[in-house]
């Protein structure tokens, strides 16, 4: 396995973001077989305040081992480093370009990248879905950021029934007139369209932290706009759940929790939906 550490502001005009770059070398020893796999850009969680460590590399092992190469985006979060929206969303609209600007590379179909984020992370994701055709005017650069499709793990979606925390985080520094206008997209399900990419979601109906609801809105609103969807509600399981394995989640896993592991197989399935070699 080769791996890269890239500082996306030495790129693009950022005030920061880290892409670890996860790559399986190439399975032949003939040197001269073309090989390419399909890309997954992992943006984990946490309340725009932090990044989560469980729903990062963990996650991007998982995809690794299942024929994609992995890159773990590591973006600003807080006010205490002077960061004010939309620079997450920027940070991981540049991490897409790049993997597709270094497709060759990689040995990356630039066809085949998509974009997989958890909690506030999958707020984040879909924000792309939804937001990528604008991002270059806001970088003030082009950007190719569309992803081919997303997964969204238990993700926010709207200030209406969501996870407040992450939105005062994120729209830290905002008038209320600005928080309104901003959250005309950022209510993410509002701002879904014919031309926001599938989308792989799953969430736990018993989730305390961002409700089951969030999910079903924007599945609601993917459904309202003929865009390709497939949505799993697992009866139990916790927020943070991750790969729901007890050396990542730091403790036991109950039994019937486990089954809920099964959504790693279902989301590499659902990418494969749009892959030249869809299984």
């Amino acid at each position: 396995m080769k791996t890269l550490k890239v500082q996306l502001k030495e790129e693009y005009p950022l005030k920061g973001g880290v892409l670890d770059c996860l790559l399986a070398e190439k399975p032949f020893d003939a040197e001269d077989v073309d090989w390419k796999r399909p890309a997954v850009v992992v943006v984990a969680g946490g309340g725009y305040s932090r990044v989560s460590k469980r729903e990062a590399e963990p996650i991007a092992f998982e995809f690794l081992s299942r024929g994609f190469h992995a890159f773990v985006l590591t973006y600003l979060t807080g006010k205490e480093n002077g960061v004010a929206y939309p620079e997450q969303l920027l940070e991981v609209s540049a991490a897409v370009d790049y993997v597709k600007k270094h497709a060759k590379e990689f040995c990356v179909n630039e066809k085949e990248v998509f974009v997989i984020g958890f909690s506030a992370g999958g707020h984040l994701t879909a924000n792309l879905a939804v937001e990528y055709a604008s991002v270059s005017q806001k970088m003030g650069r082009e950007l190719d950021a569309k992803p081919t499709a997303v997964g969204l793990c238990y993700p926010v979606i709207s200030k209406k029934n969501g996870h407040q925390g992450s939105y005062i985080n994120l729209l830290d520094g905002y008038s209320d007139e600005e928080q309104e206008e901003l959250l005309k997209t950022l209510n993410l399900n509002e701002a879904v369209t014919k031309d926001t990419p599938p989308a792989f979601i799953w969430t736990m109906a018993c989730d305390p932290v961002v409700p089951s609801d969030n999910s079903i809105r924007y599945a609601q609103a993917l459904y309202d706009n003929g865009v390709l969807y497939e949505l799993h509600i697992y009866p139990y399981g916790g927020h943070g759940a991750s790969t729901l394995r007890a050396e990542i989640n730091g403790g036991s896993v109950p039994p019937h929790y486990k089954r809920v592991a099964r959504w790693m197989d279902d989301c590499a399935e659902f990418f494969r939906l749009f892959t030249e070699e869809q299984f």
